[in-house]
């Protein structure tokens, strides 16, 4: 079965690994290692590209590095490991204030028939060799999002947005029928009396190529909206767009 995980790009999230062990899962630019880009597009027909990681700290940073297929079902992110985007190395050691090269390489020389999208997870590891802690020990977790071009570089995103009542409140859901992701951010929702119900001020997540992924929103389960707009940044453009509400679910 495939392994259900929260892609957040810019925001911090706690996710439970095990009784003993705890990962924070952070964006690319606000913990302890600095990774650049934070964002990897392959070109069309493009097979190698790299990043780098950069230790600032006073201490040696071990870590393993990995790439998964990154989907989308049930308004949820999923990830698969992938086979067809190969990192290397898969296992680091970086140096304080050293630099540390990662290559990802794929295995087909073609461009895809459709953009395809990956997450390449970096996990803290302890020191080789220390001695197991007592308690909760608090590691990191990286996600960087991967998208491989496909030979239509003209591809958009198309975009239709829809507020379904969940049992635990609302949900925005965006479904994308285009065949390029949107990068959503700064998402306002509009009501028919011209109020404003901010959802975020900094990215929401993305809707794949494609596919569709949906968000809790903080709106009284009773609120029964007549028309809904939705403001947004997608893929940096601004945006507005009629909301379709449907409160029977998603």
């Amino acid at each position: 079965m495939p392994s259900r995980i929260a892609a957040r790009c810019l925001f911090v999230a706690a996710l439970a690994l095990g009784a003993l062990a705890a990962f924070g899962v952070r964006d690319a630019q606000a913990a302890t290692l600095q990774i650049s880009p934070v964002t990897i597009e392959f070109s069309p027909g493009e097979v190698a590209t790299g990043l780098t990681l950069r230790n600032p700290g006073e201490t040696p940073v071990y870590g393993q590095v990995r790439v998964f297929r990154w989907s989308q079902a049930n308004g949820d992110d999923v990830l698969t490991p992938a086979t067809d985007v190969i990192a290397s190395p898969p296992l680091i050691e970086i140096a304080p204030h050293a630099d540390q090269l990662v290559r990802l390489v794929r295995t087909a020389s073609a461009p895809p028939a459709g953009e395809e999208s990956y997450r390449l997870l970096i996990d803290e590891l302890p020191p080789p060799g220390s001695a197991a802690a007592e308690g909760v020990t608090i590691r990191l977790r990286y996600s960087v999002p991967v998208f491989v071009d496909a030979a239509n570089t003209a591809a958009r995103p198309v975009l239709a947005w829809h507020l379904v009542h969940a049992p635990n409140g609302w949900a925005l859901r965006a479904d994308n029928t285009g065949a390029r992701r949107a990068q959503i951010a700064a998402v306002q929702l509009v009501d028919d009396l011209g109020q404003t119900h901010d959802v975020t001020k900094g990215l929401l997540g993305y809707a794949l190529a494609g596919q569709g992924r949906q968000w809790h929103v903080n709106l009284p389960p009773s609120t029964k909206p007549a028309r809904l707009t939705v403001r947004a940044t997608v893929n940096t453009q601004p945006l507005e767009a009629p909301v379709t509400i449907d409160a029977s679910g998603g």
